[in-house]
C-alpha cells in the first residue's frame, strides 16, 4: 500500500464520517418529525401536518445529496478500474455502482412522494 492509496482513503473515511454525522441527524429529524405526525393524526392539527411535511422533505433533500456523492465515488471507482484488476474487483466495483444507482432512484421517489402526499396518507423512511 503506497501513500497516496493510503491518503486517499483515509480522506474518504473522514468524508463518510462527515456524512454518519448527518445521517445521525437525519435519525433525529425523523423521530422529531414523528412527533408532529401523531400530533396531527391524534388531534387533527394542520400545523403540525405541515411541519412534519416539511421535515419529511427536507430530509429526503438531504438525502439525495448523499446519494448522489455516493454514486459519484461508485462512477469514479468504477472509472478506475483497469485491466490488471482482478475480475472479482471489477464484478463489485461495477455492482456497487449500480447499488449506489438505485439507493438514489429510491431517494428522488421518497422525495417525491413526500412533495405529492399532502395528506400523509403513505408511510415513508430511509432504509
Amino acid at each position: 500500500m503506497n501513500n497516496a492509496y493510503l491518503s486517499e482513503k483515509l480522506k474518504e473515511l473522514d468524508k463518510e464520517d462527515f456524512i454518519w454525522l448527518i445521517y445521525v441527524g437525519i435519525i433525529f429529524a425523523s423521530w422529531y418529525s414523528n412527533i408532529f405526525e401523531r400530533k396531527y393524526f391524534i388531534w387533527n392539527d394542520i400545523k403540525a401536518k405541515e411541519k412534519y411535511r416539511k421535515i419529511t422533505i427536507g430530509i429526503f433533500a438531504v438525502l439525495i445529496v448523499i446519494y448522489t456523492y455516493f454514486l459519484n465515488d461508485a462512477k469514479k471507482a468504477v472509472e478506475k478500474l483497469n485491466i490488471y484488476d482482478s475480475n472479482q474487483k471489477k464484478e463489485l466495483t461495477k455492482l456497487a455502482f449500480i447499488g449506489s444507482l438505485l439507493i438514489l432512484i429510491s431517494g428522488f421517489i421518497f422525495f417525491y412522494i413526500a412533495l405529492k402526499d399532502e395528506n400523509i396518507d403513505v408511510e415513508i423512511a430511509f432504509n
